[in-house]
């Protein structure tokens, strides 16, 4: 199964991906551990990546697309995969069922975690103090939450206008929700 999970940072992707990784025996692909990554390792690639993140904005699109493209034509993900934090605008949408339709494919679906931006600022701060997240202060946490919802906010329409948009609310337990994503799965797979 080809899938892509959304919604606003600390909205629960990353608890979700997992299970739903394990689930589907398919890889969870994020972004975000990639370029994380790249910043710790301080390559030449992750100082240009932490000139965007810390200061809360998005890697410039060629440069992201680039990077899931090669992924997705990892052997361990050409049968299926979970994107997270991609695509986060209607270009790389494009891009990715551009990929996908030169391999005769699409996309299963798009899971979106529905988390008001309040619930998402006090997860957001929580995270930060558990996990030293430098990326998360307040200020930080504003600003990516303007950029989301101004530029990722249209993935909706575009998604629901393919059919491929499934809306899950993200607030309450871990298992709560969890239940809620296996729902949306099984209604998923009985369709394929």
């Amino acid at each position: 199964m080809k899938l892509i999970i959304m919604g606003p940072p600390g909205a629960g992707k990353g608890t979700h991906a997992t299970n739903i990784s394990q689930r589907l025996g398919v890889p969870w692909i994020s972004t975000g551990d990639i370029f994380r990554h790249h910043k710790a390792a301080q390559t030449d690639f992750g100082k240009l990546i932490a000139s965007y993140i810390d200061k809360g904005e998005f890697v410039p699109d060629e440069v992201t697309d680039r990077i899931v493209c090669d992924r997705l034509e990892q052997a361990d993900a050409r049968q299926g995969f979970l994107l997270d934090g991609y695509p986060r605008n209607l270009s790389q949408a494009e891009v990715l069922r551009k990929f996908l339709s030169d391999k005769s494919t699409c996309l299963d679906a798009a899971l979106y975690l529905e988390v008001p931006p309040e619930e998402v600022k006090q997860r957001l701060l929580h995270r930060a103090v558990v996990q030293g997240r430098a990326d998360d202060t307040e200020e930080v946490i504003t600003h990516r939450l303007e950029v989301f919802f101004n530029s990722t906010k249209p993935l909706l329409d575009f998604y629901a206008q393919e059919g491929s948009l499934r809306q899950i609310d993200g607030v309450g337990e871990i298992p709560e929700i969890a239940a809620r994503i296996s729902a949306v799965l099984d209604e998923i797979e009985s369709k394929r």
